[in-house]
């Protein structure tokens, strides 16, 4: 992410060019990881473009809001892992947008915070449902009642954020160790992964036992794929796998 002059805020256009960046990391079937990153110096997203936001009327900002929602909504459909990178503010819809991630590493140093009671409004893209699921429901209700921003290690104390790391001279802490986490994943199985992402984010939603089933038939779609095959081979002639991703 990259709009400097707006701390990568989340307006019309830049929501745009984030669904065409989505599109394309979808159809490309060689991407097994993600990484969302910011390109500005000590922040990650500052949340919504309020300037831009208050030039809409009432009709507007709720069409806005719902294509935010959308947006978030598809960066967590993405059938591969997805890891945020958080080196700097990560404030409202910056923190929606990790939240969407299935991973987050932040410095300790970085702010986050659901901060739009402070501004009259509450969280609208996924911030009720995803952070309670993420630090269960009490401590989401504090955060988003009093609007509080808190940092990284505060973030990793409760389950907020995965990974947590002090920030190096170049603001890029977060990220490289993203990258560290990403580049263990890389080798494992890409299908194995996906489904095993499914069958979790569906298997949350429901009770146990429907939850079971779900990762049964993810189990079932496996079972005849040829890395299966390769990791069975790799095992019993003590070598590691090469996968393929069929």
């Amino acid at each position: 992410m990259n709009r400097p002059h707006a701390r990568n805020s989340l307006g019309k256009v830049f929501v745009n060019e984030l669904f065409s960046a989505l599109e394309q990391l979808r159809s490309d079937e060689k991407v097994r990881v993600v990484v969302f990153k910011s390109e500005v110096k000590g922040v990650f997203c500052a949340g919504a473009d309020l300037k831009e936001r208050a030039k809409m009327d009432d009709a507007e900002v709720g069409h806005f809001v719902k294509r935010l929602r959308n947006l978030m909504d598809e960066i967590a459909a993405l059938p591969v892992p997805t890891i945020a990178a958080i080196d700097g503010y990560a404030l409202g819809g910056g923190l929606e947008l990790a939240l969407a991630c299935d991973l987050r590493v932040a410095a300790s140093s970085a702010k986050m915070g659901l901060i739009e009671t402070t501004r009259g409004l509450l969280p609208g893209a996924g911030g009720t449902q995803r952070l309670p699921r993420c630090v269960g429901i009490g401590l989401a209700k504090e955060l988003i009642f009093t609007g509080r921003q808190i940092d990284g290690q505060q973030a990793f104390s409760m389950g907020l954020v995965n990974h947590t790391v002090p920030q190096n001279n170049e603001g890029d802490a977060a990220y490289q160790r993203a990258l560290t986490l990403a580049k263990e994943i890389l080798p494992q199985a890409p299908f194995a992964v996906k489904m095993g992402k499914l069958a979790i984010n569906r298997g949350m939603e429901v009770d146990i036992a429907s939850g079971m089933a779900i990762e049964g038939m993810c189990y079932a779609q496996n079972i005849p794929t040829r890395d299966r095959q390769e990791g069975m081979a790799a095992f019993r002639e003590k070598r590691p796998p090469q996968f393929i991703g069929k």
